[in-house]
């Protein structure tokens, strides 16, 4: 008999509305779609990251039943610390309460940082006012020494640490049988990165070694972090995330004089990008770093 192969499926959560409490914006932006990815067997599965909301997370836990139904959860990874990544873990294993959820030790202490009670109320419930969040908010296990864990004892999941990308302590999940790489906010689709936190020449270098630390695996598939629901899981995502740090790093070399011009640029660059809210994000903390760290 034929040993059925792994298989995968991606949910996209929709772009929703949010409150940019950033720029003073009460009204008429959303979040950025956020990919959830779904790993499974015959009868097992693992879910790399959740959305954020409730609402949203209702819609995955649907979709996986759908998509993939009588398997049994067994893992759920967070690729990093962001909380749009990991605010839907509660929810998931009220559903699936065998599943275990895993992230590095360093996901971790940045999840900690998230969730800190001063911060997480002015940052992620002032983004989602009026109990859209679930709570409480579960935190992963770290993953072991190795990071890496095997499906029903076989296949092999490799947490792969790559350093700074979109935020600090960035990972990707290599699954070596499907040669996929599910990449979190190292890689994004057709939908604007954002720099707030890359904010100087050498954090975007260290986002672009990051990507090709990703292309040293040779991917096939390479699911982005953020994308739009309509676009396939290619390893071309590497490239286009890469060029829109370089293009960023070249408009400041040409020395816009504010944040507007920056942000401004990037949209005659890219004018059909989604979500432009942390676009702009990155233009004003682009200067607020001295002119040498700029590029």
């Amino acid at each position: 008999m034929a040993t059925t192969p792994l298989r995968f499926a991606v949910h996209v959560a929709a772009p929703i509305p949010c409150v940019d409490w950033v720029n003073k914006v009460n009204e008429g932006c959303t979040w950025s779609p956020i990919s959830c990815t779904l790993v499974y067997s015959e009868t097992e599965a693992v879910l790399v990251d959740t959305p954020i909301t409730i609402e949203q997370t209702k819609d995955l836990i649907a979709w996986i039943e759908r998509v993939a139904p009588n398997r049994k959860l067994s893992y759920i990874y967070i690729t990093h610390g962001h909380a749009d990544h990991f605010l839907g873990l509660s929810q998931l294993l009220q559903r699936f309460p065998d599943a275990v959820p895993l992230a590095t030790k360093a996901t971790i202490a940045h999840i900690e940082q998230q969730i800190e009670e001063e911060y997480f109320t002015n940052t992620w419930e002032a983004f989602f006012p009026g109990g859209q969040i679930y709570k409480p908010i579960t935190k992963p296990q770290p993953m072991p020494d190795s990071n890496d864990f095997r499906l029903q004892g076989r296949w092999l999941f490799q947490a792969v640490e790559v350093g700074h990308s979109d935020t600090y302590d960035s990972t990707i999940l290599w699954v070596p049988d499907l040669k996929l790489a599910v990449c979190g906010d190292v890689v994004y689709g057709d939908v604007h990165q954002m720099l707030l936190e890359a904010n100087t020449k050498s954090k975007r270098e260290e986002w672009i070694r990051a990507v090709e630390q990703v292309e040293a695996l040779d991917p096939v598939y390479v699911v982005a972090g953020h994308k739009k629901a309509e676009e396939s899981d290619g390893a071309w995502h590497l490239t286009y995330t890469k060029k829109y740090l370089l293009d960023w790093g070249a408009l400041l070399r040409n020395s816009p004089k504010d944040p507007e011009e920056l942000y401004t640029g990037m949209i005659k660059l890219y004018p059909n990008r989604l979500n432009r809210m942390p676009l702009l994000w990155g233009a004003g903390a682009a200067f607020q770093v001295p002119e040498q760290a700029r590029f």
